[in-house]
């Protein structure tokens, strides 16, 4: 039952982390290598903000993680319940939260992954119908540029799209994990000209004012400016509008997915189904 069940049972407790000071690249790393979405920050052995995929498209210019992060994240304790953590998680739109014992010392991490995991076994009996989110920005076409989808995602503060062909065939799915995974680091050389008159000088004249150029090294995260479709994700994974949450759950749990296409009777799609939509069954267990 999910009144019985305890954070410290489903969490995950080897958790890759970076520290203060530390830079972009170092979390671009972790992001790829460990295939997570967020990574926490630690300073002085406690948690102390965290950085994910999103802050990282959001400040392609930016390389410091103390102006990356997310600072203070909410917490939870492993003996929280875990509907305490998905209530969290539904209400400030997270995907992710550190486990901390009484000193703020990280002993984990709980994710929306985890959290629907475990519903696989509850017997939550509701169709996925009742769940699935009508936000978002829709299906993109297969086509657009990915830089472009990146930035309505991020506008739309969004994790994924599904993706239809010209026959409004559904082909794909992107998320920002693909996006991410796809861009690479830029380093660019950019001038500012500093000049030394002023509009206000009636002595110096626009053609000799004397100017400073200065030269500066700049880099970002590039989104490579392809089809989405040659990012997207194709080979679907997808779930039935009737079909019992801990079902889909379960689905979900075996496939590692964040999101299923939902589909009719007729295999039309219908909606993507978010995992931490699903979630809310829980809280109405």
């Amino acid at each position: 039952m999910p009144e019985k069940t305890l954070i410290k049972d489903i969490m995950v407790t080897n958790v890759a982390a970076a520290t203060l000071p530390g830079s972009r690249d170092e979390v671009l790393s972790i992001l790829k290598d460990k295939k997570v979405s967020g990574v926490p920050v630690i300073k002085d052995n406690r948690v102390v903000g965290i950085v994910s995929r999103s802050n990282l498209l959001s400040n392609p210019e930016e390389e410091q993680i103390a102006l990356l992060m997310t600072r203070d994240p909410i917490k939870v304790k492993p003996e929280d319940n875990i509907k305490k953590a998905a209530q969290y998680l539904i209400d400030y739109g997270f995907r992710r939260l550190p486990v901390v014992d009484d000193d703020g010392k990280l002993e984990g991490m709980i994710t929306v992954a985890d959290i629907v995991a475990s519903m696989a076994s509850l017997q939550l009996d509701d169709p996925i119908s009742k769940y699935l989110g009508r936000r978002g920005i829709g299906p993109v076409w297969c086509e657009t540029p990915l830089p472009l989808v990146a930035r309505n995602m991020e506008l739309a503060h969004i994790k994924a799209v599904p993706v239809l062909n010209s026959e409004l065939d559904l082909v794909g799915i992107i998320s920002d994990r693909d996006i991410i995974s796809a861009s690479v680091i830029e380093d660019s050389l950019e001038m500012s000209d500093m000049s030394a008159g002023s509009d206000d000088d009636e002595w110096t004249w626009e053609s000799m004012r004397d100017t400073l150029s200065i030269y500066y090294s700049v880099s970002r995260i590039k989104v490579p400016d392809v089809p989405v479709k040659e990012v997207m994700v194709t080979d679907l994974v997808k779930a039935s509008s009737n079909m019992s949450v801990s079902e889909c759950a379960l689905k979900m749990k075996r496939n590692r997915v964040d999101q299923v296409p939902v589909v009719d009777a007729n295999g039309v799609f219908i909606g993507l189904l978010r995992d931490r939509y699903l979630m809310k069954a829980l809280i109405n267990s």
